[in-house]
């Protein structure tokens, strides 16, 4: 049985929604916890291609407190402007290399390709993913599905009373779906 994948990213510019998430459509665990992540694995050379494509990573002040703090992305083997998106900046816990940004999503959004220097801008906060998907301004989302059911969390789209908002696949068919398979754990 082979393993079917996405082309490899490229850095070209986008704005990118990034996030593993759990089967259950958890992008997090309470309080932001990832600790969900720990036995999950990826193909080989999978980080490699984000470390090398992502030239910005624009975050959220809530996942910042919880989970990003002083740790970078990629395991730290990426190095890079940090764009924390929040409401009051004046009480932000100083970090190196991370600057607090407080404007409309629209602005931060020009803020982070303009550091990204052509590479793209990873969105690591499904709430701002959440207002970019409403203006537009996502190029692409890619998703690593870790085979887990959280139950709670953090949602990767929780946008209550709204239409749906279909996607388009990468690759042949844009409309096919997923299809994942299981077995649940014993251990």
């Amino acid at each position: 049985m082979s393993e079917v994948d996405i082309p490899p990213q490229t850095a070209s510019g986008k704005v990118c929604l990034h996030f593993a998430m759990s089967v259950d459509g958890y992008v997090a665990g309470p309080e932001h916890s990832m600790d969900f992540l720990s036995r999950a694995t990826h193909r080989p050379g999978l980080v490699q291609e984000y470390v090398e494509s992502t030239g910005a990573v624009l975050a959220g002040r809530r996942g910042f407190d919880s989970a990003i703090g002083e740790s970078r992305p990629y395991g730290g083997a990426w190095q890079g402007p940090i764009f924390v998106l929040t409401h009051h900046p004046e009480d932000a816990r100083p970090a190196p290399h991370i600057t607090f940004l407080s404007c409309p999503v629209e602005e931060a959004v020009r803020t982070g390709l303009e550091a990204a220097q052509g590479k793209n801008l990873e969105v690591f906060s499904p709430t701002i993913g959440r207002q970019l998907l409403e203006l537009g301004l996502v190029d692409e989302i890619d998703l690593h599905i870790a085979p887990v059911l959280l139950g709670d969390g953090i949602r990767l789209y929780d946008a209550p009373g709204s239409r749906p908002l279909h996607l388009q696949r990468v690759g042949t068919d844009p409309r096919r779906c997923a299809s994942l398979r299981y077995h649940p754990s014993r251990s």
